[in-house]
C-alpha cells in the first residue's frame, strides 16, 4: 500500500486531502506542523510526503532537507503543496530537496495520477 504524510497547518484542508488519498486506498498519516511532520515520517517512512511550505516551528522547506537527510528519505517523492507559487518559491522548493511543487487549491485528479506512477513503481508486498 502506498504511504503518504500530508502535513499542513491547516488542518481542514489536511483532513480533506488525506480522506481523498484514503479513498485512493494510501495508508495515510497526518501532522499539522513540522515537528510532528519529522516524527510521523521517521516512524512511517513514507512513499511520498505531501508538504506546505509556510509551517509553523520547521518549515517544509527545512522538512524536506531532514526527510532527503535520512536513508529511506532519498527515496521519497517530495511534494510541495502551497499557496506560495512564484518562481523564486517554485526554485526555493527544488533546492531544498523537492520532486514537485503543486499550487493550492490541489488538482486533485493531477495528483492522483502522480500517486498512482509512484504507486506502480512500487515493489511488490
Amino acid at each position: 500500500m502506498l504511504r503518504v504524510l500530508v502535513v499542513d497547518d491547516n488542518v481542514d484542508a489536511a483532513k480533506a486531502l488525506a480522506m481523498l488519498l484514503g479513498y485512493f486506498h494510501c495508508d495515510v498519516e497526518v501532522a499539522f506542523d513540522g515537528e510532528a511532520a519529522l516524527a510521523a515520517a521517521e516512524h512511517m517512512e513514507p512513499h511520498v510526503a505531501i508538504l506546505d511550505l509556510g509551517l509553523p516551528r520547521i518549515d517544509g522547506f527545512e522538512l524536506a532537507r531532514r526527510i532527503r537527510r535520512l536513508p529511506w528519505g532519498k527515496r521519497t517523492m517530495l511534494i510541495a503543496l502551497s499557496g506560495w507559487g512564484q518562481a523564486e518559491d517554485r526554485i526555493r522548493s527544488r533546492e531544498a530537496g523537492f520532486d514537485l511543487h503543486l499550487v493550492k487549491p490541489v488538482d486533485s485528479p493531477a495528483l492522483l495520477r502522480i500517486l498512482d506512477t509512484v504507486r506502480t513503481e512500487l515493489p511488490s508486498e
